[in-house]
């Protein structure tokens, strides 16, 4: 069974997420503030860390950083917090996803479900991705299927497989840019857009509304399977 860490001081919203989840089969800790989420993380060692942003003690972005000095858990930021410099700086830090509050609980727990989904290790995931008629072959860097042939530069395929190999995880700009790019050029964002749009144009059904290859204003891209 799925152990989920929540962290929050609000009582009420604890309540109301230890009661949803626990009513769907998960195993539910909480802690309500950031040196007890440490705490409980190190003894429990839970499958995924909900977890607000403004806690009395700490920065939630420093629990974040405090958790991946050891592990690779999944993280779900649940924040007042609506501004995109804060969402980048806890995406940044590690997380891997961000929801704003007031929040719905079908969507939490469909983040849930597919930060989850990942947390199988990449070495033992098929290197094989579908995207819409297109079957996207990691290890021999090609692509198949479609009525036409598709090809990629190496950029593309370095941008392309950093978010198959994360799939469902919401991940920044910045992340992007250092990865693909290089820390010289994090704040070339116009390399991104323009990328995308071109994976886009050759892998998505319809460009201009895209099912898979997905921007979250603000934040970053997502790969949705």
């Amino acid at each position: 069974m799925t152990r989920i860490l929540v962290v929050d001081d609000e009582p009420q919203i604890v309540r109301a997420l230890s009661i949803n989840l626990r009513a769907r089969q998960y195993d539910v800790d909480t802690a309500p503030d950031g040196t007890s989420a440490l705490r409980a993380a190190t003894r429990n060692h839970p499958d995924l860390v909900v977890l607000d942003l403004g806690l009395p003690d700490m920065d939630g972005t420093d629990v974040i950083r405090g958790l991946r000095g050891w592990t690779t858990i999944p993280i779900i930021v649940l924040s007042g917090r609506a501004g995109s410099h804060d969402k980048v700086d806890a995406l940044d830090a590690g997380a891997d996803d961000y929801i704003t509050k007031p929040f719905g609980i079908d969507e939490l727990l469909a983040r849930i479900r597919a930060v989850t989904r990942r947390t199988q290790p990449l070495g033992d995931r098929p290197p094989t991705v579908t995207i819409g008629e297109h079957t996207i072959d990691l290890g021999a860097r090609s692509i198949t299927g479609g009525d036409a042939d598709v090809r990629l530069t190496p950029t593309e395929w370095q941008l392309l497989e950093h978010l198959l190999r994360h799939p469902g995880k919401l991940i920044s700009q910045r992340a992007l840019l250092r990865d693909v790019w290089g820390p010289r050029h994090l704040t070339e964002s116009n390399y991104l857009r323009q990328y995308m749009a071109r994976l886009r144009r050759k892998l998505e059904a319809d460009p201009a509304h895209p099912r898979h290859l997905l921007t979250e204003p603000g934040m970053g891209y997502r790969f949705r399977p």
